[in-house]
């Protein structure tokens, strides 16, 4: 049992040694520290890369977004804070803070002005996407400082810093806070603040961790009275970035489940013949939940609609309320667009599907390209194979035929035996009785 615990800390030791390839700690701190300064080229790469983030936001474009983050370089002043606590190097937390502060402000102010005269004013999924943080924000904020402090610790530079920038998203949650203030929309103003916050704590967190995992050296503190006070604020300041995170996840997880039930129940309850669901709102906010359904066709009696809310329970959907709205409750709500969709989906669903013979083209060819592997090892003369899906009229007949058509070329004609031999051998091995062979 001994042995067996060396062998794995031995291999633990060898594989997650960070000491091989470590830069010398003074460079990492010159380098970190040069990063937390927000003059000249800094700040000048900061503003552009905010009006980048805001259009992105602004058009819902990912790419430009991705872009933005990249250029930024915000994450300089978080990792100067969490190295400064790392290392008790109190000068370099306030020089982190101070420009981070900057930063933020100036990162809000310029937004605000971009979202302010920009034409577009509807909130897009991906500006929406930085209003509600929960638990996973800081889980991704936590990993991605950890990330960029390994790699700020190399002698040899990766592509890691430009992946922990686009992961830890630093930039566009500040561009939705000035999207916030534009609008006058408070919550996605502070929602998205709350996200910045989040991402900026927990990349100095990880940061501060990874620093003492490498064992850098420490200052020392004048007295162990400002040590305690110091692992005090940060202890304060963990508690309250991630209580509130932790309970916005569960409500997202929550409304998930209810969303997910709520959709079963109307697939599998809702199906009458005469009877069509046009609409479907799931509503969960607090503890006001309900599943509206608008229908079109017959209506449904009161005895059904009572046996559909009793089966709710069945779905875990107690204290849900249904809400149907037919006939006359349904009059003022019926969208055409609505009929006009979903009439056009039970068009589609309804279709005949195609037979199974007819591949899709990006499966046809991976087969064709199985097979060829395959018939140049039982034939090495082969110069070329391919297959089709032909349809075939007959002359007697109003019929047409779906037929697989494969075609080779040999180097040397080939005998009509082996023809013969080829086109049994291929019809078993695409299971089509009707396949013809053409040999050039």
């Amino acid at each position: 049992m001994r042995h067996l615990f060396l062998v794995i800390k031995r291999f633990l030791g060898i594989h997650f040694n960070l000491q091989k390839g470590k830069a010398d700690e003074s460079v990492i701190v010159d380098n970190i520290r040069n990063n937390t300064e927000f003059t000249g080229v800094n700040l000048w790469a900061l503003i552009f890369a905010i009006f980048i983030a805001s259009i992105g936001l602004n058009v819902n474009s990912t790419a430009v977004i991705i872009g933005a983050m990249l250029i930024s370089p915000i994450m300089g002043p978080v990792m100067g804070i969490g190295l400064g606590v790392g290392i008790n190097e109190l000068p370099l937390v306030k020089k982190g803070a101070k420009n981070l502060l900057i930063a933020t402000v100036i990162g809000i102010l310029a937004s605000t002005i971009y979202f302010l005269i920009s034409p577009l004013h509807d909130a897009k999924s991906e500006l929406l996407a930085r209003t509600s943080p929960s638990i996973w924000d800081v889980f991704i904020a936590f990993f991605g400082g950890g990330a960029g402090m390994v790699a700020a610790s190399r002698t040899e530079k990766s592509n890691v810093i430009p992946g922990v920038a686009i992961a830890t998203a630093l930039m566009p949650p500040l561009c939705t806070a000035g999207f916030g203030l534009a609008t006058g929309n408070w919550l996605y103003f502070f929602g998205a603040i709350y996200l910045y916050f989040i991402n900026s704590v927990f990349i100095a967190i990880a940061t501060y961790l990874v620093s003492r995992y490498l064992k850098m050296k420490r200052h020392q503190f004048d007295d162990t009275e400002n040590k305690k006070k110091a692992t005090t604020y940060i202890v304060i300041i963990v508690v309250i970035t991630i209580i509130p995170s932790v309970f916005m996840a569960y409500r997202i997880v929550q409304k998930s489940f209810f969303e997910t039930s709520a959709q079963k129940f109307v697939d599998e309850q809702f199906v009458y013949p005469n009877t069509q669901v046009v609409s479907k709102i799931y509503q969960y906010k607090g503890k006001e939940k309900f599943i509206e359904v608008l229908l079109i066709g017959n209506q449904l009696n009161t005895k059904t609609i009572d046996s559909l809310k009793g089966n709710l329970k069945k779905y875990g959907l107690e204290g849900v309320r249904l809400i149907v709205r037919q006939g006359l409750d349904a009059r003022h709500q019926v969208d055409l667009s609505q009929i006009k969709a979903s009439i056009l989906e039970d068009v589609f669903n309804n279709m005949p599907k195609p037979d199974t013979v007819k591949k899709p083209i990006a499966a046809a060819v991976k087969i064709d390209s199985v097979v060829f592997k395959e018939l140049k090892v039982l034939y090495p003369g082969i110069k070329s194979f391919g297959t089709n899906q032909t349809i075939v009229q007959n002359a007697d007949t109003t019929r047409r035929d779906t037929v697989t058509m494969a075609v080779m070329a040999f180097k040397k004609r080939v005998s009509k035996a082996d023809e013969h031999k080829l086109q049994e051998w291929l019809r078993t091995r695409y299971q089509s009785a009707s396949l013809k062979l053409v040999v050039q």
